[in-house]
């Protein structure tokens, strides 16, 4: 099914009104809380909520955090190109959750801290602090332009709205309902938007299955043209995408968004307790597991209906992030209002994240760089914390239109998130784990990490993989019929008929499959991860940090993990059980066995006898 692409459907005036809707609900939120604490001057309850927060909303908050609209267009893209493996992120998931709450959290929440950068002054020194803030906001600014700009840029090429009318509006409503709500504003949009992305998926995923006469159909569709391809457990490094790759490099680069991330720990942490935070973190794990399906999902459904035509093939798409948006605009175009739902569902993912990076960057300039060196009011405080915010957000929207200059290093800065998230997740995993690192070793392995990270990331660009490490799934052109006029039916153009695989457009040079520069993107996290501790453990041991000692409130402890208190309970259920075996073998040793024949009451036989 395809629209003419000289003739290409546009939004109609419902489809503005949902997409408004949304963005009006948002910044509501916003002078709801502004409202609500209005009484309140406390940089605690703007940032953090007054560590009051319940573990729902705070769930879906870390749900629609990172669910950003580049996961809503660029997850089915990716299932439609490459196959439904990706599915095998929900192991990884899986598995940074089990880690987060079990490791991260407990050490962040009992420090009762604001900025997760405070711990690494509290651990090692000043100079560990401000690198990592440095390397933290060369990523989360860099991030957040590219999560304006790129999804704006791939909808209003299909949908035919307005680019910088989206963008700036984006970023308005986001620094709008940061600076007036808080967190509070945050969370509480984050709730919202996440409803708004899951109608967005579910409308196109319905209306695909009632046109292609059932799920069935759609499934078998995708397992002829080979997107079922699940059961790849190639050991190869090289490859792009297989079950290891996925489920052991996605846990590292997922561990490093939850784990240490600002954005994500400013989250959980706000909850009034430890046990709660724990639980927003196994809840969003549900919500984080059902985007990944739909998404999933979608990606069949986009192969199901150009599985014959590849608008990407015949120029009708020029880049892969607008296929989803080109769909929408196929089967919903006559239902007014549903494609804005699917906009609003991928802008309302973009909200979602730059909110929170507003919001973390705003932590952060404040605990980091303002407070250590301005001794002022509350008051002061809080009113400096808006204004920081508002900034925050200007400078974010500016990043956005240097973003759209950059061309075709976007990938490059895509890429930067996960190079950097490496080395700090491994900067933190030393200072949480490894009681004898001191801050030389951990200077040292950060600086190799990022070094060898980038050395990876810069490389794989210059010399991109070579197809038969990436494997890109056949495309076909031979069912392309379309005219120039708005029937679908008559077919006055037809263009040529051939099968090719998706390639990127790129004028790197392809090195040999064996290249050290061919490791799978999902690597550089935890190649960054590793050198961080192993030259961090060796540089401390060789600098004396076997004679340091460290508080052990800075460290894992084992009682903080669930593990050693499930072993508690199981031990002590045991020395119950003990106690009353021993107890009836007291009893036996004093009394002798109970013998239900034997009566210990004397009996009185001169009474019951009868004279004779």
């Amino acid at each position: 099914m395809f629209r003419d692409s000289l003739n290409p459907s546009t939004f109609a005036v419902a489809d503005y009104v949902v997409f408004a809707l949304v963005l009006l609900v948002s910044a509501a939120v916003g002078v709801y809380y502004a409202w609500a604490d209005r009484g309140k001057h406390s940089t605690d309850d703007f940032l953090m909520g007054g560590r009051r927060l319940t573990p729902l909303p705070v769930s879906m908050s870390l749900t629609a955090s990172f669910m950003s609209a580049i996961t809503m267009l660029s997850n089915p893209a990716e299932v439609y190109f490459y196959g439904a493996n990706i599915i095998y992120y929900a192991v990884a998931l899986l598995l940074t959750m089990v880690i987060t709450s079990e490791i991260f959290l407990p050490v962040f929440y009992r420090l009762g801290i604001t900025s997760t950068y405070e711990y690494l002054e509290l651990r090692f020194n000043r100079g560990t602090r401000l690198l990592g803030i440095l390397l933290f906001f060369c990523q989360t600014i860099l991030y957040t332009g590219f999560v304006i700009y790129t999804p704006a840029l791939a909808l209003t090429q299909v949908t035919g709205i307005n680019l910088w009318g989206a963008v700036i509006s984006t970023g308005v409503v986001c620094t709008f309902y940061c600076t007036m709500g808080g967190l509070k504003a945050v969370v509480w949009t984050d709730v919202i938007q996440l409803g708004v992305m899951f109608a967005g998926f579910l409308a196109v995923i319905i209306m695909s299955v009632i046109l292609k006469g059932g799920i069935f159909p759609i499934v078998l569709d995708s397992q002829e043209g080979g997107r079922l391809n699940f059961w790849d457990f190639d050991t190869n490094p090289l490859r792009r995408h297989t079950f290891w790759t996925i489920a052991v490099g996605g846990t590292f680069v997922w561990t490093a968004i939850y784990g240490v991330n600002q954005s994500q720990v400013q989250r959980y942490i706000s909850c009034k307790t430890m046990t709660q935070a724990r639980l927003a973190l196994y809840i969003s794990l549900i919500g984080v597991e059902g985007i990944m399906l739909l998404s999933v999902f979608a990606g069949m459904c986009l192969y199901s209906f150009y599985k014959d035509c590849d608008p990407w093939t015949i120029g009708m798409v020029s880049a892969p992030d607008q296929l989803m948006p080109h769909l929408v605009m196929d089967i919903l175009a006559d239902y007014p209002g549903l494609p804005g739902l699917f906009v609003a569902a991928a802008y309302s993912g973009s909200l979602s994240t730059v909110s929170s990076s507003i919001n973390a960057l705003t932590a952060v300039t404040l605990e980091d760089l303002i407070k250590p060196y301005i001794n002022t009011s509350e008051r002061h405080l809080s009113w400096m914390t808006k204004g920081l915010s508002f900034a925050i957000g200007l400078i974010a929207i500016g990043m956005a239109g240097l973003v759209s200059l950059m061309g075709g290093i976007m990938q490059a800065v895509n890429s930067i998130f996960g190079i950097i998230g490496g080395p700090l997740l491994g900067l933190f995993t030393l200072g949480f784990l490894c009681p004898f690192a001191n801050s030389k070793g951990a200077l040292s392995g950060l600086v190799s990490g990022l070094a060898v990270s980038l050395w990876l990331g810069i490389g794989a660009y210059i010399y991109p993989p070579p197809p038969e490490l990436t494997r890109p799934l056949p495309l076909s052109t031979e069912g392309c019929n379309f005219t120039t006029t708005d029937s679908l039916n008559s077919t006055s153009t037809i263009l040529p008929t051939f099968t090719t695989p998706f390639t990127t457009a790129t004028d790197g040079i392809h090195v040999p499959a064996g290249n050290l520069h061919s490791l799978s993107y999902l690597y550089s996290c935890p190649v960054g991860t590793i050198i961080v501790v192993t030259v961090g453990l060796l540089i401390s041991l060789c600098t004396g940090g076997m004679k340091q000692k460290v508080e052990s409130r800075l460290t894992l402890l084992k009682e903080d993990t669930s593990l050693y208190h499930i072993a508690m309970l199981l031990k002590e259920r045991a020395m119950k059980q003990k106690g009353k075996l021993d107890m009836a073998k007291d009893r036996e040793k004093k009394f002798g066995n109970s013998n239900p024949a034997f009566c210990d009451i004397e009996l009185d036989l001169r009474k019951r006898s009868k004279p004779t």
